[in-house]
């Protein structure tokens, strides 16, 4: 298990650097709001919420949001920023799920290209089971025309450490097909932000 996998890692990066993103929505996560509210979402889990930045304006648009936080300085930080009423699951995203509940909207921004193969398989098919029939989820995750692609310590194909033991996967279009593909992938689009991303949407349909 690699740095960014474990709780002490983030625990310590929250701690240090408290609001690190600051306070403003990311660009993914407006249009993903956008998206949901058109779709009318009611509710969603957004797995690796953090401190909760992203997660005010889909309250705002009146959804119910739950989340997943590994870091436990992260979970407070949203409780005194957010209020309290929140629910939120103290753990790892590989630990999913945290309850039984369906979603009609999932977003899970910047996370999944931290985890390893295997866990980043098991985050799209654990999201995809707690999806409600017709429900959308979206993953943001960074592109291979980042500046920081192939730089680091090589750790398998596309993979690199790129700092302080963060482990990041970049993807193309063909290595979202190969993971998404069989998880309702509706559409991909090119998002700027800090880093150039891929914004990844999913619907669940009856079978």
């Amino acid at each position: 298990m690699k740095d960014n996998e474990k709780p002490e890692f983030w625990e310590a990066a929250f701690t240090e650097k408290q609001e690190m993103w600051g306070f403003a929505p990311a660009k993914s996560a407006v249009l993903t709001k956008d998206f949901f509210a058109e779709k009318a979402v009611k509710q969603v889990l957004i797995p690796g919420i953090g401190y909760g930045r992203n997660a005010q304006i889909f309250r705002n648009a009146g959804m119910t949001v739950t989340g997943i936080e590994i870091s436990q300085t992260a979970i407070d930080m949203a409780r005194k920023h957010y209020g309290a009423d929140m629910t939120i699951y103290h753990g790892s995203v590989t630990d999913m799920p945290f309850d039984a509940r369906h979603y009609d909207g999932i977003f899970c921004y910047a996370l999944i290209h931290l985890l390893g193969s295997a866990e980043r398989q098991k985050l799209i098919q654990d999201c995809y089971k707690q999806l409600a029939e017709n429900g959308y989820m979206v993953f943001v995750a960074i592109s291979k025309t980042a500046p920081t692609y192939g730089k680091g310590k090589f750790i398998s194909e596309d993979r690199y450490e790129i700092f302080d033991g963060v482990t990041m996967y970049f993807y193309d279009r063909e290595s979202i097909e190969a993971e998404f593909g069989a998880a309702g992938l509706i559409d991909v689009v090119e998002v700027e932000e800090n880093f150039p991303f891929f914004l990844i949407t999913c619907k669940k349909v009856a079978s």
